[in-house]
């Protein structure tokens, strides 16, 4: 038997990852394949390090990509930062919050949860409350972008009330990296990961990381061997060495998607940082103001909300999961479904990277209102697209693109 070639549809992605990815990009992964060790992948992956500083906004010579997904980036700071013993304290206030408290278990750590409401940002007096309780604690974690609700945390102040008991901070950026405001340093964070299939419109496989000065002292003191071999900081170190230091083989790198993601922190440098914050915050403006006209209202508080991941409430008696069926086959929409107790009560619609942009946005209301009508919901009609191009006339009035 024999079998065609795979020629995937063309869709446009505005689900919660992953995200459209630039042509530029795409191109990028057709490039020669070169070894892993080759001088000259070596000079690139020195950039890299210097344009992931960038994007986290750090200093911290610990930055790179891991060779594998998000979920191996969160694995590798759980590993390299939890012993056998720790007291951990995990704030959760969504699906990727209890995966924190998981990775804790299974470093043999004690994980101490601060639980929020699915929706609502983690509160520090919370967090000082539970630190208070817990002198022992050696490491505090928490979500920064919680993908499954499209909420933000406040991570300066998280990190400083973590500090001041002595702690140091895992955070997750995996959707937030690129799309939001993330500063490292500034923040006083010590051991962040991100994944590339979101606001970087990269292939999926690769995980941004960054460790603090701090968190590196106490990956090389540990008591115990790291449980994970792959994803050991002491050994991955001596493969992204810095400069012209003799490179330590570890692992054959995923070349190919390592010229993509280099490609994509290039477009990211060509923009600039603030500049890509302020596009997702613009077009998300204009989602929110169609998704209000159609009388549709979304999840998260105001000053909550992440631009790149909107979480919309599902109309009062409509099938969420026939209306997305419809946007894909009919449009080529792909938007997200509610996970854990919000499953069936909301969509998940982002506007991430190189698919944050007005066509997308247009295409997604007109696409909504369209399904939405023929199924007879509680929607108001023939409003959303003119609220969102005054969102768009009004910017163009102020000369923003």
């Amino acid at each position: 038997m024999t079998y065609p070639s795979f020629h995937p549809p063309v869709r446009t992605l505005m689900g919660p990852g992953p995200s459209d990815i630039n042509p530029r990009v795409l191109a990028a992964m057709s490039r020669p394949i070169i070894g892993h060790l080759d001088p000259a992948f070596v000079g690139m992956m020195d950039q890299m390090k210097v344009l992931l500083q960038y994007a986290f906004q750090t200093e911290n010579e610990l930055t790179l990509p891991v060779s594998a997904p998000g979920s191996a980036g969160m694995e590798t700071c759980f590993a390299n930062l939890v012993e056998p013993g720790d007291e951990v304290v995990v704030c959760i206030n969504g699906v990727f919050g209890m995966r924190m408290k998981e990775n804790v278990l299974r470093c043999g750590g004690t994980p101490i949860v601060v639980e929020e409401e699915w929706g609502q940002p983690v509160d520090p007096q919370k967090l000082e409350n539970t630190l208070a309780a817990h002198p022992d604690a050696r490491l505090v974690a928490f979500v920064h972008a919680e993908t499954s609700t499209g909420v933000c945390s406040d991570v300066k102040t998280l990190s400083q009330v973590a500090h001041a008991r002595n702690c140091l901070v895992i955070v997750d950026t995996v959707t937030g990296l690129g799309g939001s405001e993330v500063r490292v340093d500034d923040w006083g964070v010590d051991a962040i990961y991100s994944g590339t299939q979101k606001c970087l419109s990269c292939t999926p496989g690769l995980s941004p990381v960054s460790f603090s000065p701090r968190a590196v002292e106490r990956i090389r003191n540990r008591k115990h061997p790291v449980q994970s071999w792959f994803l050991d900081l002491n050994l991955v170190m001596g493969y992204w060495g810095s400069g012209n230091a003799k490179r330590a083989y570890h692992h054959t790198a995923p070349i190919n998607a390592l010229y993509a993601l280099h490609e994509s922190l290039v477009l990211l440098r060509e923009e600039g940082l603030e500049e890509a914050w302020a596009r997702h915050r613009h077009h998300h403006e204009a989602l929110k103001a169609g998704l209000e006209a159609m009388g549709l209202n979304l999840l998260v508080d105001e000053p909550h909300r992440l631009p790149q991941l909107n979480a919309v409430k599902v109309p009062e008696g409509v099938d969420e999961a026939a209306v997305r069926a419809q946007l894909l086959e009919r449009y080529g929409l792909e938007i997200g479904a509610g996970l854990g107790p919000l499953a069936g009560k909301i969509w998940r619609i982002g506007l991430m990277g190189f698919g944050c942009n007005q066509r997308n946005v247009l295409l997604c209301l007109h696409a909504l209102e369209a399904v939405l009508t023929e199924m007879n919901a509680p929607i108001e009609r023939g409003h959303a697209m003119r609220a969102a191009q005054r969102v768009y006339g009004e910017a163009s009035h102020m000369g923003e693109a």
